[in-house]
């Protein structure tokens, strides 16, 4: 059932918006300068198919202001960061950033924020990040807790440890003035944690302790400590982030093609293309080149130029708040000539090779992953729309090379089956659809996908044996995108960003929106 969005009210102030399912998860979040305007568009007929999947979900929408369009830009990213939203832009490499957190202990310590899958943080206490120092965050916390003097025992001792007598920890288990300092030391860490310029206040602890180890002839722990400023760079928590120094560039070309958009970089370092990448994300909502660019950088080093295919909307509103991040000015512009337009050029043909791939690279990631013969150009879907006794079809619809063939979806009317038998349903179209295939002498599909669980790929199968077809044949569950294969008990899961499985999703939802059209059709003329 749609959710009536007459019953809401909603503000025409700048802000957030956060849809939610029917059990209460966050399954999109998106920004407006006029919340109102921008959240009743999705009401609207004229959305694509993949908003439209997004508006069958949402049960409640909940919202938060925000003085300017700036602070929602903002607060929008960190909302998706911390719930991952299923329709939102998710990158591959967003769990790499680390969170630290301060425990709310008698005298606090200092660990690793430990997340759930769906972002919320465990433990209680105080998160701090995201930061981006990647395989030497063990050996920031390790410095961070030896400069303000942190505790690392799980449960307080009676008497000190070795920690006291390495000089890492005053004590407070045993020793009142340790307690009474403890807490001075927790507010001093926080600061550096909130990247609140407090960073020279640490370096200038590390290099103090170095001084003083090289005195005391603790040469090894002067030569950790030395390694440790070096390796973290001084630990650069003032923004939070990693940035570029000097003028590298980054390139980006973006391209388009059946609702979701390829994004491909390059990263050139003194003039030499240093690094390469490949981004795919679905157009729902405000998902959008602006969007992606923001949640890259918020993981990414930010250069001083930015170089892209099209010119991102909030241009401006963009460039600020990576000028402000960056602690230097940022600037996106497009190519017009000269080297600067060659690379783009480039980046744009290697996107639209991956585009004429048939799909590729989710086709080619199906054949990866289910261990199918061919790239499964040609797919055909069945579903069973059935609505009381009277009103049971099957419908299909026909993919090539990734993409809807509407000439070639199919509907059928149920004939031997009675009563509310799904299974049968799918055995009796399945063997129906192939059985004429093999009478005409046509083409047959790569891959059958079957809109259901275990039982509707069993009598799928069982009907193509029927036949004497081997093909290569799966059911793709609803509840959690379980895909299931013959002869495997359990299912196989792909990850959610996957392009492979956007493929399934989106012919599952053209075959199931098909059968309910045309279940509809019949109900309408037999009332008449």
């Amino acid at each position: 059932m749609t959710f009536d969005i007459s019953k809401i009210t909603i503000p025409t102030d700048p802000g957030i918006y956060l849809m939610k399912d029917s059990d209460g998860k966050i399954i999109y979040i998106g920004k407006a300068k006029n919340l109102k305007k921008r959240v009743k568009s999705y009401f609207l007929k004229n959305q694509n198919y993949k908003t439209q999947k997004l508006v069958q979900n949402i049960s409640d929408i909940e919202f938060v202001l925000t003085d300017n369009e700036s602070e929602a830009f903002l607060l929008e990213s960190n909302m998706i960061k911390k719930y991952r939203p299923r329709f939102n832009i998710e990158l591959k490499d967003q769990q790499r950033y680390t969170y630290l957190r301060i425990s709310d202990e008698k005298y606090p310590r200092l660990l690793v924020a430990r997340r759930t899958r769906d972002g919320k943080f465990l433990g209680k206490g105080k998160t701090f990040g995201p930061f981006t120092q990647g395989s030497s965050k063990l050996l920031t916390i390790g410095a961070l807790r030896k400069a303000f003097q942190i505790r690392i025992c799980k449960t307080l001792p009676k008497k000190v440890c070795l920690e006291y007598h390495l000089g890492n920890c005053e004590g407070p288990c045993e020793f009142k003035a340790a307690q009474d300092r403890y807490s001075k030391h927790v507010a001093a860490l926080e600061e550096v944690l909130k990247g609140k310029n407090q960073t020279k206040i640490f370096t200038k602890k590390l290099e103090e302790e170095m001084h003083q180890a090289a005195d005391l002839q603790q040469f090894e722990r002067a030569k950790d400590i030395r390694d440790t400023l070096i390796r973290l760079g001084s630990l650069q928590t003032k923004q939070k982030m990693e940035y570029v120094e000097n003028s590298d560039e980054e390139y980006f070309g973006i391209g388009i093609q059946e609702q979701s958009a390829t994004v491909m970089n390059f990263r050139m370092i003194n003039g030499v293309i240093r690094d390469s990448d490949k981004f795919f994300f679905d157009l729902v909502g405000d998902n959008s080149f602006s969007n992606f660019l923001y949640q890259y950088y918020s993981t990414h080093k930010i250069p001083k130029f930015i170089i892209v295919s099209e010119l991102p909307e909030n241009q401006k509103l963009l460039e600020s708040l990576l000028s402000e991040q960056a602690g230097f000015s940022v600037k996106i512009s497009t190519p017009n000539k000269g080297k600067k337009k060659d690379i783009m050029n480039l980046i744009l043909k290697n996107i639209k090779l991956i585009h004429s791939k048939g799909g590729e690279p989710g086709l080619a990631e199906l054949k990866e992953i289910l261990n199918l013969p061919e790239t499964p150009n040609i797919i055909e879907c069945f579903d069973i729309s059935n609505h009381g006794e009277d009103f049971a079809v099957g419908s299909m619809a026909r993919f090539v090379g990734g993409k809807p063939h509407k000439s070639g979806y199919r509907k059928f009317k149920i004939k031997t089956v009675s009563g509310r038998d799904d299974f049968a349903m799918i055995g009796e179209v399945i063997k129906r659809r192939y059985y004429r295939l093999l009478e005409e002498n046509s083409e047959l599909p790569d891959l059958v996908v079957i809109d259901g669980g275990k039982g509707q790929l069993s009598a799928a199968t069982k009907s193509l044996q029927s036949l004497g077809l081997k093909l290569p044949c799966i059911s793709l569950a609803k509840e959690n995108e379980e895909v299931y294969v013959p002869k495997n008990k359990k299912p196989v899961i792909i990850a959610k960003n996957k392009p492979s499985l956007k493929i399934l999703q989106h012919v599952r939802d053209e075959t199931h929106r098909f059968g309910v059209a045309y279940n509809r059709t019949i109900r309408k003329n037999q009332i008449k």
